[in-house]
């Protein structure tokens, strides 16, 4: 008997024997015990089938190829994968996308020996096994001094860049709801630009339409549907998770006065280039992004013809090493975006604030570490002896103000058949109503709980409100959260007040009061304890994250699919919510460069970046040093070269600029062969016979990870205002003596490009003090470009 195998309906099967068959009916049960042998076989040949990207290099033509052109790249990449699979047919099966617009290769289903076997394919350049991507997830424009007090500035970028009229910000995340003020075409916006390719192709019922603000719309769930259907909840762009509205907005979303969460932020709403075109390619699912989908998410938004690509997601940890450097989809698509010329901002993670969490390090991506501004959302906590506690929330719910309640920890509220460390952190269902009921309950951070579950947990239970409580590790590091109860979040600091007055009486009482929007906060803004930081593992050469933007409680757009806590049960809905994260971070600095693409069409990628990272403030708004989440001074590790701030980006006198060719050369420092720089330059490209170390990437930061004695690095700048003539001033790494050759440079005209050498050499008896931090600026009395300089001197 012949098996033939189909997709399956279910992830799994069973065979159950519930009695014993007779003599008579053998034959039956030969037949079907045999059918479902078969089934079995064709189940198992499925499961151990994963999607994997084959990786083919660069197509040889440009945006502008014929549908001939694409469809004849298909047809090579069923002929490629038939030639190992043995049939055409079962190749044409088995991929599920063929990237052929930009990128050549296809994603498939197969086998792993399959997959080994086209590895070895000479046109192969490599074949990566798809991987699941996390999301990283008003006042912030103000607080960059792009407007004050709702007037804009007269030097604001704003003005010099028309509010990003007509350049277009593609988001590839969780989709869009088209339904927000954020994205209405009703204020004058002109005619859609001819450049533009895109397309709202939406056939389903609630699918999203195009207008002229939100020109395109596009969902990609191939891949997420072959490994974890369950996450895809249809077949649209529509937002049902809210991380994509917002982001898309943070980016490029209108003026819409009168935006708040509940009451909270009020203000007029807007995006970084609030008249720029947007469009949403949902490439994530339930809050995770499948590989073969976000690459092909990337190859339609550069084919569409987008200007910037903003990405909130990424790897949970960095890569494990420089080899695996282009088996990652945001690094192999963001490369070819930068080959079209195509700015790409990526989010640093979230995995902060220990060392060597950033993701997305790429030198041809900008990464974004997030800060905070200098708005609060505070409450106060008054106990049963008169001490006053500062918190932080949003809840929408408050305590009468003249009456104390009783307080209890969650441990001594925990169900009997529940452990009290456990129930300590409030997980659903493990608290007693018969404990909670009327009370304030103390929950402690974290135990892989979110925040706002927390508190459900205590409503369910029959409690009157919540104190969330740092632990030690967590310090002084609150979020100001949408919680469903009257609540709030304190420090580890006053937590520990909190438990020692709990420990002093028979009867702990206490208050909280209702929360109030306070701007102007001091020593703002500081970097978030959550943000990724450097050094990168994978790319220690390159300083990563490269800038930070803000990226806590920013309001923006949200979908009114769920609730802005995204907690089963919540039933508020609201056209704006308050969010926290780099991928909050990451679409503030995506509409900055809108901006100077649009104030500056002719600048590559890399001069963009450059003059975003050099113009870049490292000092918060009291004029001390940015401070990191735990009060210490922070580093470059933390923020890159510094808070964005956009004014001065549009005129930051030099830039340090690089072409396809100089990422291609980065690449052969690498370790990157000729064979495979020539299919990823699609044979435009060979690595040079001498290749230059790896720190001598024409970047705007400068990294020596390992220096032995002393060592000279090269960078090149390139003059994008007047003639001028700028001098070098630095200071010097702690135990690095510092040279900078020439330290004078005269442009005579807008262009010009000078090299200037920089030598560092470690002192003796400084060793061993790990990563220290100095700058170097050049500056012509007007311009100030400034660059961190991180050195590790070993010998």
């Amino acid at each position: 008997m012949k098996c033939a195998c189909r997709p399956l309906p279910h992830s799994h099967w069973a065979i159950k024997t519930t009695k014993v068959i007779s003599v008579m009916a053998s034959r039956r049960l030969f037949l079907a015990v045999a059918a479902l042998l078969c089934v079995a076989e064709c189940h198992l040949a499925q499961a151990f089938k994963k999607s994997y990207i084959v990786y083919l290099g660069a197509q040889s033509y440009g945006r502008d190829a014929s549908l001939e052109q694409h469809e004849r790249s298909t047809r090579s990449h069923h002929d490629l994968l038939g030639s190992v699979l043995g049939s055409k047919r079962m190749a044409m099966d088995a991929i599920f996308y063929s990237y052929t617009k930009n990128i050549n290769g296809f994603a498939a289903h197969l086998e792993e020996e399959v997959a080994s076997q086209i590895a070895r394919h000479p046109d192969v350049v490599t074949v990566m096994e798809s991987s699941m991507l996390k999301l990283h997830t008003t006042r912030s424009w103000d607080f960059m001094d792009m407007e004050r007090d709702g007037q804009i500035l007269p030097d604001s970028i704003w003005k010099r860049a028309k509010f990003g009229q007509d350049v277009i910000i593609a988001n590839l995340d969780s989709g869009v709801w088209p339904e927000s003020n954020s994205f209405t075409d009703d204020d004058g916006v002109g005619e859609v630009p001819k450049r533009w390719k895109g397309s709202c192709p939406d056939s389903a019922k609630y699918g999203v339409p195009c207008n002229k603000k939100l020109i395109g719309a596009k969902y990609f769930n191939k891949d997420m549907l072959v490994n974890n259907p369950g996450a895809v909840d249809g077949n649209w762009t529509r937002d049902t998770e809210g991380h994509g509205t917002h982001t898309l907005s943070t980016a490029g979303g209108r003026f819409v006065p009168s935006a708040s969460l509940f009451g909270y932020a009020n203000g007029t709403a807007k995006g970084g280039a609030p008249r720029a075109r947007v469009a949403a390619y949902k490439v994530c699912w339930s809050g995770e992004c499948a590989a073969a989908d976000v690459l092909a998410g990337f190859e339609a938004a550069i084919h569409d013809g987008a200007d910037v690509i903003s990405v909130s997601f990424g790897q949970d940890a960095p890569l494990a090493d420089a080899g695996s450097f282009l088996q990652e989809p945001v690094t192999l698509g963001s490369l070819h975006a930068t080959m079209q010329g195509v700015s790409v901002i990526c989010s640093a993670g979230n995995a902060g604030p220990l060392e060597d969490t950033v993701v997305n390090s790429a030198p041809w991506v900008t990464t974004v570490a997030a800060s905070t501004v200098d708005r609060d959302f505070p409450n106060v906590v008054t106990l049963g002896n008169s001490v006053h506690i500062k918190g932080m929330s949003l809840e929408t719910t408050t305590l009468h103000s003249n009456k104390l309640y009783p307080v209890v920890k969650a441990g001594d509220a925990a169900l009997a058949s529940c452990d009290p460390v456990i129930a300590s952190a409030c997980p659903l269902g493990t608290l007693d109503p018969a404990k909670v009921k009327g009370k304030i309950v103390v929950c402690v951070r974290g135990g892989d709980v979110p925040r706002v579950t927390k508190g459900m947990t205590v409503l369910n239970a029959g409690g009157a409100g919540m104190i969330l409580e740092n632990n030690q590790m967590d310090g002084d590091d609150i979020v100001a959260d949408t919680h469903v109860l009257p609540a709030t979040m304190i420090t580890y600091k006053e937590a520990v007040a909190l438990s020692k007055y709990m420990d002093s009486t028979k009867n702990p009482v206490a208050n909280i009061s209702p929360s109030k929007t306070e701007v102007g906060v001091k020593n703002s803004p500081s970097m978030a304890a959550f943000s990724s930081r450097g050094p990168s593992g994978t790319l220690p050469y390159v300083l990563k994250p490269d800038i930070a933007a803000p990226g806590v409680d920013i309001l923006a757009a949200f979908t009114e699919y769920v609730s802005p806590t995204e907690v089963p049960g919540d039933d508020r809905r609201s056209e704006y919510a308050i969010m926290s994260g780099t991928s909050m971070a990451c679409p503030h600095v995506s509409g900055v460069i809108g901006l100077l693409k649009a104030a500056r069409p002719d600048w590559s990628p890399a001069a963009v970046r450059s003059a975003i990272m050099t113009t870049a403030r490292t000092q918060d708004n009291t004029g001390a040093a940015m401070r990191d989440h735990d009060g210490t001074e922070a580093t470059a590790f933390a923020y890159g070269a510094g808070n964005v701030h956009p004014n001065r980006a549009v005129d930051p006198g030099l830039v340090y600029d690089l072409s396809n060719d100089d990422y291609f050369t980065f690449l052969c420092s690498m370790g990157f062969t000729t064979r495979d720089l020539t299919r990823l330059s699609a044979g435009k490209f060979t690595c040079p016979e001498k290749v230059p170390p790896m720190e001598d990437l024409n970047y705007p930061s400068i990294v020596v990870p390992a220096l032995r004695i002393s060592q000279t690095v090269t960078r090149r700048l390139k003059n994008v205002g007047p003639p001028s003539t700028y001098r070098a001033s630095w200071r010097a790494p702690f135990g690095i003596n510092m040279t900078v050759e020439p330290a004078e440079l005269a442009f005579k005209k807008p262009g010009e490009q000078k090299d200037f050498k920089v030598t560092l050499t470690s002192e003796k008896d400084k060793l061993g003090k790990g990563y220290v931090f100095g700058r170097l600026v050049w500056s012509d009395g007007t311009r100030y470009v400034r660059s961190p300089v991180v050195v590790n001197a070993l010998d």
